[in-house]
């Protein structure tokens, strides 16, 4: 074995012995550096590879993120609250229906125990509302504002007059607490394009009127006369006229007017509520300005 590899080399000459030499150390010298020097760096990111690697990190970042989002809960009065906001506290409809036929003797609750007296809520369902619960100031110090105004007393004890809101002037209705020039014009503008209120639930459709004013406005006025209300009869008025009528608009006129020729006529309020665009919330006012 010795002698045949020792005969491979001396086939050669001296130069070609060298030179397989200078290539075996070439090969070897590679091997080495493969082993032990830094891999070769990856071809330059393109920009939309690089556009997409930065999207991708904003994912991953917005995946690690862990948000917990709770509703807010603001202080309130909770002589004015409303079924919905009721109903998402946890309050049964006889409970709301309670506080409701309260507030309607033109009553007010002044502390927790009152509302649970009159709403008959459980003692759990108290703890979580109560924390909420914001009275006026001068419900919790009576003593402080009875000696800095002193003329309220008197003005509680006075005999209200109540006058008939169709008959009332801007100085009339200035009177009230929370009625000031720009309402009271307002509320006049709005009498003016019906000719009269036919009801004082349209108070309550009047932009600007908070649930505290309309209380008050209830307790010194009413509709008394409404003599110069301007009726419409709804089968028989052109699109122009009902166009015209503060509760509708040109969409709400054709879509009467549609209605009108497939059944014949409109015979009542509940005919009302199947046309498209009269609000269900206002319908049973909308009938008294109407003829059938």
């Amino acid at each position: 074995m010795k002698r045949e590899s020792t005969y491979f080399f001396q086939r050669f000459t001296p130069s070609q012995r060298v030179g397989l030499l200078l290539l075996f150390t070439v090969i070897v010298g590679m091997q080495i550096a493969y082993q032990f020097l830094p891999a070769k760096t990856r071809p330059e990111t393109s920009a939309e590879q690089k556009e997409w690697l930065a999207f991708q990190v904003k994912i991953d970042s917005q995946k690690a993120l862990t948000v917990e989002y709770k509703s807010k809960i603001y202080p309130y009065n909770p002589n004015f609250i409303t079924d919905y906001k009721g109903y998402k506290y946890g309050m049964t409809t006889e409970q709301l229906d309670r506080l409701f036929a309260f507030r309607k003797g033109n009553k007010y609750v002044n502390s927790a125990k009152e509302f649970q007296d009159v709403t008959k809520v459980s003692d759990s369902l108290l703890r979580e509302m109560a924390v909420y619960f914001k009275f006026p100031d001068w419900v919790n110090n009576k003593k402080e504002y009875a000696s800095k105004y002193t003329p309220f007393p008197k003005k509680e004890k006075e005999v209200i007059v109540v006058k008939d809101i169709n008959h009332a002037t801007a100085e009339d209705l200035i009177k009230i607490r929370g009625i000031g020039e720009a309402i009271s014009a307002r509320i006049l503008k709005e009498r003016d394009k019906f000719g009269a209120f036919a009801t004082m639930e349209q108070m309550q459709f009047i932009w600007g009127l908070s649930p505290e004013v309309i209380d008050y406005l209830n307790q010194y006025f009413k509709v008394v006369d409404f003599k110069d209300m301007k009726k419409i009869n709804i089968n028989t008025a052109s699109l122009k006229e009902l166009s015209a009528f503060p509760f509708f608009n040109y969409s709400t006129a054709r879509e009467i007017i549609i209605y009108r020729s497939m059944n014949v006529k409109i015979k009542d309020v509940e005919d009302l509520t199947k046309i498209k665009g009269i609000s269900i919330e206002k319908v049973s006012v909308i009938a008294l300005y109407l003829e059938f």
